[in-house]
């Protein structure tokens, strides 16, 4: 299927779990983080076991403000997924970063994808772009992103689209919006995290309004999956929504890793945030058809996988994860 690729954020999250996956395919994996190996504990861990496969070739790079020229070259396929993360930090000053990593950065790639003549490119979108939603958010419905953060994903996933949309384009891409993944390696700034590391410290986890927000969470092996199977889709330009099967209050949540973990979830209610919308919920139909995808992992087993992983972590390792 593929015998070159290119992984930007690769060091991230969903990225390693990715390049982990490649790899077992025996895919050769050019690894692309503006994180340092070896000057960063999140990319040492989550890359901790691709950086030994001969087929692994790390990169540090900044998509930004680095030179790409011929960075992609010989690499049939680019996987996006390097951005900045987060909502509520968007807002503020610190979106010149946002701007710069997830708009700038995905044009700059682009080019240097056009010039190397790759094939395809699947870049990780957002269910942020949706904004409130009523009902399940199908790929066709109006977008509406309520954050900053929103709003850059949105634009580098309309950038992708633009570029396979020309009439000249080589360039084929397919988009596909995330709704909340989680699993082990998680942000330590995420809800599951949070919810866990409350659950075995005690210390109580900050709850954004009154728990009844609803969010579709998706393991991260499902995306994996969802991802790769982008990769050979017959299309010049695509979107496509990657889900985890249910909408589940953030209640219904903490209910659920307190019976993964026979522990009480202390809470700290604040007021909602700006940016946080009131449920997120995603038609599958489309991924069904076009990847032949459906969630295998259910939030009850993924919480499970997700406290097998943190428990198992050494003190040093842990210290990493919940800082």
């Amino acid at each position: 299927m593929m015998s070159r690729i290119l992984v930007t954020g690769a060091a991230g999250f969903i990225g390693s779990h990715l390049v982990d996956a490649l790899l077992s395919r025996g895919v050769q994996v050019v690894a692309v983080d503006r994180r340092r190996l070896g000057g960063d504990a999140f990319a040492d861990e989550n890359l901790a076991a691709a950086v030994g496969s001969p087929l692994c070739s790390p990169l540090c790079l900044d998509l930004a403000t680095d030179q790409l020229e011929g960075v992609p070259d010989g690499c049939d396929t680019v996987f996006h997924l390097a951005a900045r993360p987060g909502v509520r930090s968007s807002w503020g000053a610190e979106f010149l970063d946002y701007a710069q990593a997830n708009v700038v950065g995905t044009h700059r790639l682009l080019d240097a994808c056009v010039r190397s003549g790759v094939r395809r490119l699947v870049v990780a979108s957002s269910s942020s772009v949706y904004g409130p939603a009523d009902r399940p958010s199908r790929e066709d419905d109006p977008t509406c992103p309520v954050s900053p953060y929103g709003v850059s994903k949105l634009a580098a996933e309309q950038l992708c689209l633009a570029y396979a949309r020309r009439a000249d384009s080589q360039l084929s891409v397919v988009a596909l919006r995330y709704f909340t993944v989680y699993g082990p390696r998680q942000r330590p700034d995420m809800a599951i995290g949070r919810l866990l590391f409350a659950a075995y410290t005690g210390f109580p986890v900050t709850l954004f309004g009154d728990g009844s927000q609803r969010r579709e969470f998706t393991y991260v092996s499902d995306v994996v999956s969802a991802t790769i199977a982008a990769a050979t889709l017959d299309t010049q330009a695509e979107v496509i929504n990657v889900g985890g099967g249910a909408s589940v209050s953030m209640l219904g949540a903490i209910d659920t890793a307190t019976q993964v973990t026979g522990r009480q979830v202390p809470v700290k209610v604040v007021a909602a945030q700006p940016g946080d919308v009131p449920a997120t919920a995603a038609d599958l139909t489309r991924a069904g058809r076009l990847l032949g995808y459906w969630p295998t992992v259910g939030l009850h087993e993924g919480i499970a996988r997700q406290a097998a992983w943190l428990v198992n972590l050494s003190r040093d390792r842990l210290t990493t994860f919940t800082s």
